[in-house]
């Protein structure tokens, strides 16, 4: 009996030793106590892709991130220049407590997203602001274009974001400022020849293509995030599945003289009753963005409402 009790009580001390000098988790917050917001979510990812499980609190110190304990973690915040605070089994049970009633949720987190850039092979990453931001924070992605997307490659992704593109076929409506420039022309080639490739006779029509694809990802539960002329011109080509938007100088005919009236608003996902710019001078797609003269001339804001759920500060 002595023999077993004095096993018991050396495992028990090997135990004790071998453990962490703490216990608990580390908390990130994304507060102004943070010394560097971008590196933080890479922390999270990292940890994320390493198996590991997490929570997000949402709307607690701007959206602090729970992880594991432990040294490998310290090491990559320590490593990383983020700002994290060890906290204890009570003081997380604290935290939550402290999230009870309030506009604040824990998300779960347990695998890191795959993510997908949706942009042509030529476009440099100083072109997206959000590609910028997710190299600095170390987040792993890939870039997809047409080819990719029409091809099924969206199923391998849980986030798609979109930045600049415009899918109206339009070529972001640069053509009065710089259709003599190299780099317009270059990229009208480059679309021209995908289209052709993938047996499309006008880029217009790939990107119809490309935009319901992306909406069915969309439908099926991928997670979407788009950006400067994406969010409106995705919605004014879902719209245009039936007629022709574009100005001969686009795509070599006129667009359909009763285009306006034949866009069909139940297929887009965000904007409706939007009126198209059919001017190729005007750098423009739609009344859908706040152009200047819309807010001095047509802008009420009593009439300029739309809502967020929840979380959304």
């Amino acid at each position: 009996m002595k023999t077993l009790t004095r096993l018991l009580i050396i495992a028990t001390l090997v135990l004790t030793m071998s453990a962490p000098a703490w216990a608990g988790m580390i908390l990130i917050p994304m507060d102004d106590t943070q010394t560097d917001h971008l590196k933080a979510y890479g922390v999270a990812f990292a940890c994320l892709k390493e198996g590991q499980k997490g929570e997000w609190l949402l709307n607690y110190r701007a959206g602090s991130f729970l992880l594991a304990d432990s040294d490998a973690n310290r090491d990559l915040c320590l490593l990383r220049g983020v700002a994290f605070l060890p906290v204890d089994n009570a003081a997380v049970g604290e935290i939550y407590r402290t999230m009870e009633g309030e506009n604040m949720e824990r998300v779960n987190l347990e695998k890191a997203p795959a993510i997908a850039v949706y942009a042509p092979p030529n476009r440099e990453p100083w072109d997206d602001a959000v590609r910028l931001a997710l190299e600095y924070a170390e987040i792993k992605y890939d870039l997809i274009w047409d080819t990719e997307v029409l091809n099924g490659a969206l199923e391998k992704y849980d986030w798609l974001h979109l930045h600049h593109e415009d899918f109206t076929g339009q070529y972001g409506k640069f053509y009065a400022s710089f259709h003599n420039q190299l780099w317009y022309q270059q990229e009208v080639a480059t679309n021209e020849e995908m289209a052709k490739r993938l047996g499309f006779a006008k880029v217009s029509e790939m990107k119809k293509a490309v935009a319901r694809t992306i909406k069915d990802y969309v439908i099926r539960g991928g997670f979407l995030f788009a950006m400067c002329s994406a969010a409106e011109t995705i919605d004014i080509a879902l719209a245009a599945q039936n007629t022709d938007i574009n100005p001969a100088e686009f795509d070599g005919d006129p667009a359909a003289p009763d285009c306006q009236q034949k866009l069909d608003f139940s297929q887009t996902m965000a904007f409706t009753d939007f009126t198209v710019s059919l001017d190729p001078l005007l750098y423009r797609h739609s009344n859908i963005d706040t152009y200047p003269d819309r807010i001095e001339r047509f802008l009420n804001p009593a009439d300029d409402i739309f809502y967020l759920f929840d979380f959304s500060d």
